[in-house]
């Protein structure tokens, strides 16, 4: 079975939220509420064993997380869900991967999630001195003057 039925399959999810990029490069997106199954499944069911990077995106109403993870055999499933972006809380999956940590302060200190679960810890990348509730990388940011 190729990895797109397989990943509509196990995660139970339409056709359509699933995209082969290219070769051994897949793109999966599943509802923040579905998102501890499906990580489960792609981690430990379908051996996604290697954590590449995790990126934050803004898209307006939304604050999105794309965790880029890998197979031994270098196929690479990036793994998307979104958050509201009034509420941007997400579960740390540090307890999976310890790597985690460092995207997940960056998720935090760039675009201002709240992410459950993360240890106490510096700042990164920001400053600790950084004004309090200002991220930048979030669209509607403008530097103070």
């Amino acid at each position: 079975m190729d990895l797109k039925a397989e990943l509509v399959k196990r995660l139970n999810i339409a056709e359509d939220r699933v995209a082969c990029v290219r070769p051994r490069r897949v793109s999966c997106e599943v509802e923040y509420n579905r998102f501890a199954e499906a990580f489960r499944v792609v981690t430990l069911e379908l051996k996604f064993n290697v954590l590449c990077a995790i990126t934050g995106l803004d898209e307006g109403q939304n604050l999105s997380v794309v965790y880029h993870l890998a197979k031994d055999d270098g196929t690479v499933l990036n793994l998307k869900t979104s958050v509201d972006k009034n509420n941007p809380v997400i579960r740390t999956i540090t307890d999976s991967f310890s790597s985690a940590e460092v995207y997940e302060r960056e998720l935090v200190d760039l675009l201002g999630f709240k992410v459950e679960g993360l240890s106490k810890g510096n700042r990164y990348p920001l400053t600790d001195d950084w004004p309090k509730d200002e991220y930048p990388l979030r669209k509607d940011w403008k530097p103070k003057v």
